[in-house]
């Protein structure tokens, strides 16, 4: 970008029920949450709800100041490789933007229920957008060993 250029971002809604601030773990996945959007922007979700699957763009607002370091262990977990945040879902970014493919359960006017939302109680919404089967989905993707390991670990605890 030159010299001067500028980004503006304006929240459409926020996270009306989500994960309690401070609150950590990996049970996101299976939480249900409800977005409200704003009464200007309430007529932009007619035909949302024929969709299964939204995308969430969300701002991670809980972290304000930018990342200290450009590679980091996954969740600070020492057995993981050192990575680019690039490579994570670290909520340390240059900017604080994230993206969440969430289940929708419900539309009720202006709120959404959700399933599957890792954003906190009181987060603000940039953008919904519907989840494409057609585009979205990527059946050959592949992952490194270190975040299967890492699943596999999250599989363990939520067992035990």
């Amino acid at each position: 970008m030159g010299e001067g250029s500028e980004v503006a971002l304006h929240p459409i809604g926020r996270v009306l029920k989500g994960r309690p601030s401070g609150e950590g773990g990996h049970h996101w996945e299976t939480e249900v949450a409800e977005l409200e959007i704003e009464p200007a922007w309430a007529g932009a979700l007619d035909g949302i709800e024929d969709f299964t699957h939204i995308w969430v763009v969300w701002w991670v607002d809980r972290f304000k100041s930018p990342p200290d370091a450009l590679r980091v262990r996954p969740e600070r977990r020492q057995e993981l490789p050192l990575v680019g945040i690039f490579a994570t879902r670290s909520p340390h970014r240059p900017n604080p933007i994230a993206l969440t493919a969430v289940r929708l359960l419900e539309r009720r006017g202006p709120v959404l229920r959700v399933q599957g939302l890792d954003a906190y109680e009181g987060t603000p919404i940039l953008d919904i957008k519907p989840y494409l089967r057609r585009g979205d989905m990527i059946p050959e993707a592949q992952v490194p060993d270190w975040l299967e390991r890492l699943w596999r670990s999250h599989d363990a605890e939520r067992k035990g």
